[in-house]
């Protein structure tokens, strides 16, 4: 009974294992599409406010 105790013990260790490297892949790719997204942002905002000539952000730069 001990062995088969030990071999369940192993596969969840195992298991746990995947999930946390998984989620740190996770985390990582959600962190680079949120630079991503940002910088996207940015230009968008940038072109808006070229566009209406007005500063939106409230940075005090048009543009």
């Amino acid at each position: 009974m001990g062995l088969f105790w030990d071999l369940l013990q192993e596969s969840k260790i195992q298991d746990q294992e995947r999930k946390s490297e998984n989620l740190e892949e996770r985390v990582e790719f959600l962190e680079t599409e949120l630079k991503q997204t940002k910088a996207i942002l940015r230009k968008t905002l940038s072109a808006l406010e070229t566009h209406l000539n007005k500063d939106i952000d409230g940075d005090g730069v048009k543009g």
